[in-house]
């Protein structure tokens, strides 16, 4: 009997010591291994340096040069000095911008001189534009004397079409830095553009009636101009886009392509109407319509086009629409009632409408279709103005002592290019931190997303380059900081819609569980119940009496 207990309760130990085993290798080994298998990857993140991307620095270098007998006698210290000029624009508690003007003065060159001494302004625009190696950017001012035929009479500041403006010198210190200061508003930013550039952070009640109606910032936009013949069988309308592209559009894009990327095609649509019954007016014999039915032209019209549907970029319409003889003549009337000039509308973020009207034959046998050869130059004219009120070109009003000088045909000035330029860096930078400040919010939201090595490596690029960007816009290098820009704005998109962050590619806590119960379940109750054993006898062994001899 002695001998059979003791072999019972060393089978009885020996099944506590393999439970014991067990549980401590579940423990140990199995619920790390486990855990350590099935976590979430989640790469750090930047997100103290995304934050910082609210913060944008702008200089602008500024030259102000002085001919001979323009110096004024006030003037602070002896030539050449330098001087800064900073100002704060205010958008949101998140973002701040900070403009700063490096103004440098000095007296002309040897070259310079012999540049003003042209006849016109605009032969020493020219001139002195072959002397200057002036960055993107920059703006020059020089300063003629007060009795100088250099500028017409009447006439205090005249800008010239690259990066420089010839000035009046007249008034003192006082005048000179008042004209620098309607030179800069004019020429470079302004607080108005940079509020239009950060128009989604900016209230409603601050920005301008026009603050969203320019394009937005894109590293590409396709550009598609279509006839628009919905009567065939009256009119065989005939026009040579190709040329008419490659002799005014091209010029202005080529000039545009630092901004971004460029496509252009054509079409002709037969048998499109614009879906807006025009009114006929008695007393002029045509007809016309107002400005209230212009909205209800696109929708109809765009159903046609077929553009947008597949493009990867923006698309910007041109339209020209020869309307049916039943229609003829068809006029635009504006608000007022007037009739529009150019007989053409735009709508902004989309595109515009020019009516092209088909003088009536003078003999009413004349056979069908009557051949139409269109004007292109007047086209032309119309569809690039739009084009420019498009990308928020418009030239404000100045005072009358103020003289442009004309772009030709490149269709814009240098320094357009750099408003452009400078509204569509902080446009880019803003867009980057927006999107990064939304990607860490949603990976913050939902703590099961993986986020792999490839998508941080993305965010940490997008936040180097936008930092780079912010860097050269301090130092007034607004080329490279533009092109930084893009690329942030390439990696923050790449990393904010790449296919590893779905939301749909994940589940729930308690499905987890759904799924792991069943696997683990059964594996615990034997070991649970063998541990609850052991508790159990242990407390009665603690419970019988010592036997003592």
């Amino acid at each position: 009997m002695a001998a059979a207990a003791a072999a019972d309760e060393a089978e009885r130990a020996r099944g506590r010591r393999a439970a014991l085993a067990f549980a401590a290798i579940a423990v140990v080994l199995g619920l790390p291994l486990w855990w350590r298998t099935t976590e979430t990857y989640r790469a750090a993140l930047p997100y103290t340096a995304i934050d910082e991307l609210g913060r944008l620095p702008l200089a602008v270098p500024v030259a102000v040069v002085f001919a001979p007998g323009s110096v004024p006698a006030d003037l602070p210290k002896p030539l050449p000095f330098r001087d800064a000029q900073e100002t704060d624009i205010s958008v949101n508690l998140r973002t701040s911008v900070t403009s700063r003007y490096e103004v440098t003065y000095r007296g002309t060159t040897a070259r310079e001189e012999a540049a003003l001494d042209a006849a016109t302004a605009r032969d020493a625009d020219v001139a002195l534009h072959t002397l200057q190696d002036a960055p993107l950017g920059s703006l020059t001012m020089y300063v003629v004397p007060e009795t100088s035929s250099l500028l017409p009479k009447g006439i205090s500041v005249y800008v010239g079409k690259h990066r420089s403006a010839l000035v009046r010198g007249e008034g003192g210190l006082a005048a000179l830095r008042a004209h620098l200061r309607q030179l800069t508003q004019v020429m470079s930013f302004t607080a108005a553009s940079i509020a239009a550039a950060l128009s989604d952070r900016v209230p409603d009640g601050q920005l301008g009636p026009d603050a969203r109606r320019h394009l937005k910032s894109s590293l590409g936009y396709e550009i598609t101009f279509s006839l628009l013949n919905p009567d065939p069988k009256s009119h065989a309308v005939e026009w040579d886009i190709e040329d008419a592209v490659n002799r005014y559009v091209q010029p202005v894009l080529d000039k545009l392509s630092l901004v971004a990327n460029f496509s252009v095609d054509s079409q002709i649509l037969y048998y499109a109407v614009l879906g807006v019954t025009p009114r006929f007016d008695k007393e002029s014999s045509s007809f016309l319509l107002s400005a209230h039915s212009l909205p209800h032209v696109i929708n109809p019209v765009e159903a046609r086009l077929g553009s947008s549907a597949a493009s990867l970029y923006p698309v910007l319409n041109f339209l020209l629409y020869v309307p049916e003889r039943s229609h003829s003549p068809l006029y635009i009337q504006d608000k007022d009632g007037a009739t529009v000039s150019t007989n053409a509308f735009h709508s902004p973020r989309w595109g515009g409408i020019m009516v092209y009207n088909v003088e009536a034959p003078a003999s009413p046998q004349i056979s069908l279709p009557l051949r139409v050869d269109v004007d292109m130059v007047r086209v032309m004219e119309v569809f690039l103005a739009q084009l420019r009120l498009l990308f928020g070109l418009s030239r404000e009003e100045l005072p009358p002592e103020f003289l442009l000088e004309s772009p030709g045909n490149k269709g814009l000035a240098d320094w357009e290019l750099d408003r452009l330029l400078w509204a569509h860096t902080v446009e880019n930078i803003a867009t980057v931190s927006t999107t990064l400040t939304s990607l860490a919010q949603l990976l913050d939201k939902i703590g099961n997303i993986v986020i792999k090595d490839d998508v941080a490596s993305e965010v940490y690029q997008a936040v180097s380059s936008a930092q780079s960007a912010m860097a050269e816009l301090a130092a007034g290098h607004l080329h490279s900081a533009f092109q930084a820009s893009k690329e942030a704005v390439t990696s923050s998109e790449r990393a904010f819609f790449d296919p590893s962050l779905l939301h749909l590619l994940y589940f729930p806590d308690d499905q987890k569980f759904a799924i792991y119960i069943p696997l683990f379940l059964p594996m615990a109750v034997p070991i649970l119940l063998s541990l609850a054993k052991i508790v159990r006898e242990a407390r009665q062994r603690k419970k019988l009496p010592t036997k003592i001899d």
